[in-house]
């Protein structure tokens, strides 16, 4: 596939995102659930690093193949709502041409994965509505299952089906044993997480919660100009038709529930306050319900003109894409180039072992004698997990931190009383009465003149804690 060629050619490029080393090193923390997130990513993330080695490259080859899914899936979504040949390829080029679905693609994150999901579920949910075979739901429970091992999220998507079955029909689909026998197996598969959460008090909750506490005004004020853009804004009529068509559309009256889902589930993410990509992989299946009509308005009228404005509109929608979602130009333009501003996600794949020989100045600060004895702390996890994986090179010890699954990694031994070199971004602060004697001995620039969240982040030498570790802890502990 061509998507797949061009992200595998590109995935070396700048270095790895803060989430992808949270990843590679949760991947190395076995475990049934995280704090923020179920185990699939961070599983997923070790299998493509043994199998093709430690680096952005080896790790994203599974980014890559789960994208190159994620595309085919949209064809076959075109193809059950009664696509041709011409309609399914032009479903799986507009999908590899949208921004959302390139920038997932491009690095392993839960929205790469969580994409695949949610297609793979409302592909095999409108095979049930379309056949009436209620074994299909066996299926829906086995990819619900999968699903919900990498996020919860998909549970938004199986209400908003619901709701527009019970709604819109067809209601028949409904009453089968089948459809329970699906929930189990979906409980079935997702059931090492569930009960992580239900041991560990439901932790994605409080992220969750978090989240919506620092960031849910912004994400409702973004909700809908966001939607115009993801895909593209020269792909919005496409899947405005593909709405449009499942309302008023007798030979797809049956996936009607698919036009109702998608108002559903934005309702639920905004009541919630939840990111706006949240419900992306919705508006793939609109794409996919629209390039019939799309076809349709091409083939009427003035053909070649309208030809050609098809053809210039998905190529400028494809390299617009392009610059925006992939590492294409050199780092240290990425902010005169204004990308930063419309894809912060890149910046912070650039810096990180510079960012790590920053450490490494603030630790040669250290007496030899007293370095047995001395810790690294980090205010993030993106930075406990860059020194985790370049630290070792410059002679750094392990890190620990107290943000999100980081602090059930820790906390530093009682035996180690310090020193403590304190990392932290610029705008943090160091709580009084958590160290003592704390002096800033480095500031990291990345030397690109990059504009993301480690530029100027400060390397303070402490002396020692304010009390053990062991007590200290709780209060550095931040699950969001």
């Amino acid at each position: 596939m061509p998507s797949g060629a061009i992200l595998t050619a590109v995935s070396g490029r700048y270095g790895f995102h803060r989430d992808e080393m949270y990843f590679i090193v949760a991947g190395h923390h076995p475990d049934a659930g995280y704090v923020d997130q179920p185990p699939l990513t961070p599983l997923l993330a070790r299998v493509s690093t043994t199998v093709f080695g430690t680096t952005p490259v080896g790790l994203r080859v599974v980014a890559t193949l789960a994208t190159m899914a994620s595309v085919l899936v949209v064809a076959l979504i075109a193809r059950e709502l009664g696509g041709g040949r011409t309609v399914q390829l032009l479903a799986g080029v507009c999908a590899a041409a949208s921004a959302y679905v390139a920038v997932v693609g491009h690095m392993v994150s839960t929205a790469t994965f969580d994409l695949l999901g949610w297609l793979t579920v409302s592909w095999l949910v409108l095979r049930t509505l379309r056949t009436r075979d209620g074994r299909w739901w066996l299926a829906v429970g086995a990819a619900a299952g999968v699903t919900l091992l990498n996020k919860d999220l998909v549970l938004v998507l199986l209400v908003a089906v619901g709701v527009g079955v019970l709604a819109l029909g067809p209601r028949a689909a409904l009453r089968t044993w089948w459809l329970p026998a699906g929930v189990v197996v979906a409980l079935l598969v997702a059931s090492p997480n569930l009960l992580w959460q239900a041991a560990h008090g439901w932790p994605q909750l409080t992220v969750a919660a978090g989240i919506s506490a620092d960031d849910g005004m912004d994400n409702r004020m973004q909700f809908v100009p966001q939607q115009l853009v993801y895909l593209s804004p020269l792909l919005v009529p496409v899947w405005v038709a593909g709405l449009v068509r499942l309302w008023r559309d007798y030979s797809v009256r049956w996936a009607r529930s698919f036009g109702l889902a998608y108002p559903v589930a934005s309702a639920v993410v905004l009541v919630a306050g939840g990111k706006s990509y949240y419900v992306v992989p919705l508006l793939l299946v609109l794409l996919a319900a629209g390039i019939e009509p799309a076809l349709c308005w091409f083939r009427r009228g003035r053909r070649r003109t309208r030809r050609a404005l098809g053809v210039v509109g998905l190529t400028l929608a494809a390299v617009a894409t392009a610059f925006i979602a992939l590492p294409l130009l050199p780092s240290s333009l990425l902010g005169p180039s204004g990308v930063l501003a419309m894809n912060k996600e890149t910046g912070e794949e650039v810096g990180w072992p510079r960012f790590t020989a920053t450490v490494a100045r603030g630790w040669r600060e250290i007496p030899a004698g007293r370095r047995p004895t001395a810790v690294i702390v980090t205010a993030n996890y993106g930075e406990a997990a860059a020194i985790a994986l370049y630290g070792a090179r410059l002679g750094l010890p392990q890190p620990y931190s107290g943000h999100m699954s980081f602090a059930d990694w820790g906390p530093p031994p009682d035996t180690a009383p310090g020193p403590v070199l304190v990392v932290r971004q610029a705008d943090d602060v160091i709580p009084p009465g958590r160290f003592t004697g704390c002096r800033t001995v480095a500031r990291n620039d990345d030397g690109e003149g990059v504009d993301n969240q480690e530029q100027g982040a400060l390397v303070s030498l402490c002396a020692r804690p304010a009390r053990p570790w062991s007590a200290l802890w709780p209060e550095l502990r931040r699950d969001y």
